[in-house]
């Protein structure tokens, strides 16, 4: 894998008056999330479009029955030396349960696995059933038959099995935390299969509090019963898995989600003695913390394949 030792340096790669622009939506991005998104969608889709593509990709490729129950498929360009096999990482979109896709406009969500398809893994973007058609544990249940579905192409499309590493961001970090941590999905996904776990910006907790922007969008997909959240999120499970997990926040969050990953943190600790990799990333917010994924700002990327390369096992 290709490491660069670059320093953290936020929004490296946007121009001037770009860079301005982030730096003044950072304290103001709960104000209007849904805009707020929008302008950082905009500023980093042309950067995505002109950034080194190194993949060759298979889209829409069917993992299940439901019209979206699809992913694609980024595989480096050449084969591995030899007898080599490489790492797999498989990314779960958020969008508040009710809403997103596994490729906005053909570049953003496209730039997370180009990203880590550029460093030699094989890279999958998967596609899930949204809170309308799919409640809880419905989303999470699609992301489990994924990844059965992206262990069943290791041979074909030579990688190891063993080494596939889970990045989930927002709701989609919920269903990919939910089927390795909650007891309602026990037994969907194979642990032996998963090296790792990274959650950046996730939403691990079912919660309604006021000052939750996505409040309706959580009731949507967990349910009208509050007194079944706290067995339904996936922070109350952590302690059911071992599974080495890296957590990543930005430093504006959606409300809550900061504090989710702090507790997650702590709570990972306490059960299992050892602590999760954690990264803040200062100056980014909710969704620049993947947009800016293959922009040239390699810093989070680079940690998560320090993290890869800490937990894979090797042959």
């Amino acid at each position: 894998m290709v490491k660069s030792d670059a320093p953290f340096a936020p929004f490296s790669a946007l121009s001037d008056d770009d860079r301005r622009t982030m730096y003044a939506l950072g304290p103001r991005w709960a104000d209007d999330i849904v805009g707020n998104r929008k302008v950082v969608v905009d500023t980093y889709t042309p950067i995505a479009a002109t950034a080194p593509k190194l993949a060759t990709v298979e889209r829409d490729v069917r993992y299940g029955e439901h019209s979206r129950h699809t992913l694609d498929i980024f595989q480096p360009l050449g084969l591995p030396h030899g007898d080599t096999l490489r790492d797999a990482v498989v990314f779960i979109h958020g969008g508040a349960f009710v809403r997103g896709n596994k490729s906005v406009n053909g570049e953003i969500y496209d730039n997370v696995c180009h990203w880590f398809a550029n460093q030699g893994l094989v890279a999958f973007n998967v596609e899930y059933r949204l809170a309308d058609a799919a409640p809880y544990p419905g989303g999470a249940e699609d992301v489990a038959d994924a990844l059965a579905f992206i262990r069943g192409l290791a041979v074909r499309l030579r990688f190891d099995a063993r080494r596939i590493v889970v990045i989930g961001h927002s709701a989609g970090g919920a269903h990919a935390a939910a089927c390795l941590f909650d007891p309602a999905l026990a037994g969907r996904v194979n642990t032996e299969s998963v090296a790792g776990l990274v959650l950046i910006s996730a939403r691990i907790v079912a919660d309604v509090r006021p000052g939750n922007p996505n409040a309706l969008p959580v009731r949507a997909y967990f349910g009208e019963d509050e007194t079944l959240y706290a067995q339904r999120s996936p922070l109350t499970h952590v302690a059911r898995s071992a599974v080495p997990l890296m957590i990543a926040i930005a430093e504006y969050e959606n409300p809550y989600l900061d504090e989710y990953g702090a507790q997650l943190f702590i709570d990972a600790l306490r059960h299992r003695g050892v602590p999760p990799r954690f990264v803040q990333m200062r100056g980014h917010n909710h969704t620049s913390i993947v947009a800016h994924f293959n922009s040239g700002e390699n810093y989070l990327g680079n940690e998560i394949l320090a993290f890869i390369d800490d937990v894979s096992p090797k042959s």
